[in-house]
């Protein structure tokens, strides 16, 4: 009987030794970006002003979630979800060796080009995955958003914890991404969603669906930010604000919004349609 104590008291104590190690590791990865940063620890410092609600997601009940911004106005969330374990799985390490030799799907990053490249997810990570300049056109950009295989990644997207607001008669689709500083996706509209940042930081623009934003659909978010943004007048001005990890922007239905990756990103979103 002693024996058999012993043994259990030795089991509970390796779980919990493991537990704990698999928490250090992940606090480990958050504190260094995951692994992603660059070398040369490239980034976009502006993050800009931020005019969206903020608010601590314990603060805010589902039903009050619904009736103030669920079909009326962005706001970022903090302390929505626990998603300690998939910011672990997401280090640069974890998903290198779970599916460096995947094919992954890439895709132009502008409004209106449809091109999509499949290479393998190590080739993306060492030859793509790099900052962008302020030249390069939508067209000839490769972005590595959406367009994954939830068969092949299913093993990852099971730990990840989605926000629990879903609104009446949706149901969530999960978009990863991973992306060096500068890229984005120019201005685009679709259904109501939630990102959230896993890695890195990313700034949003956002307009409300009768205040179509002026954009060159060939033009990227940093082209954008450099040369259109600093002219607007003051009633022409976005929504915006930058999200860093552990905070989940929503957007309402049919809102325009771009993205700005201002570091070496991972990021998800649930759309919900």
């Amino acid at each position: 009987m002693d024996c058999n104590k012993r043994v259990l008291r030795s089991r509970t104590q390796l779980s919990v030794f493991t537990c704990l190690f698999i928490l250090l590791k992940a606090e480990e990865s958050l504190d260094d970006g995951g692994g992603w940063s660059l070398g040369s620890d490239f980034s976009l410092h502006d993050e800009g002003p931020c005019n969206v609600d903020v608010i601590d997601s314990s603060s805010v009940s589902y039903q009050q979630f619904i009736e103030r911004y669920a079909y009326n106005r962005p706001v970022i969330l903090r302390g929505l979800n626990d998603n300690t374990k998939f910011r672990f799985l997401c280090s640069k390490s974890s998903l290198l060796q779970e599916y460096g030799a995947r094919k992954v799907r890439l895709s132009t990053a502008n409004t209106y080009s449809y091109r999509k490249v499949d290479v393998p997810f190590q080739e993306y990570v060492d030859v793509l995955l790099k900052p962008q300049s302020n030249n390069v056109l939508g067209s000839d950009t490769l972005y590595f958003f959406g367009d994954n295989n939830f068969t092949e990644w299913q093993n990852l997207f099971e730990h990840y914890e989605p926000p629990p607001y879903v609104l009446p008669h949706t149901s969530g689709a999960y978009s990863f991404g991973i992306a060096g500083p500068g890229t984005g996706v120019p201005f685009h509209w679709h259904g109501p969603g939630y990102s959230e940042v896993i890695y890195g930081r990313k700034r949003w623009f956002l307009y409300s669906p009768d205040k179509e934003p002026h954009f060159h659909p060939n033009h990227t978010t940093l082209s954008w930010l450099t040369e259109t943004y600093p002219n607007l007048p003051e009633e022409e001005a976005p929504l915006e604000c930058t999200i860093k990890p552990g905070e989940v922007l929503y957007f309402p239905d049919r809102w325009w919004h771009a993205t700005l990756n201002l570091d070496t990103s991972v990021f998800i979103s649930t759309f919900l349609g």
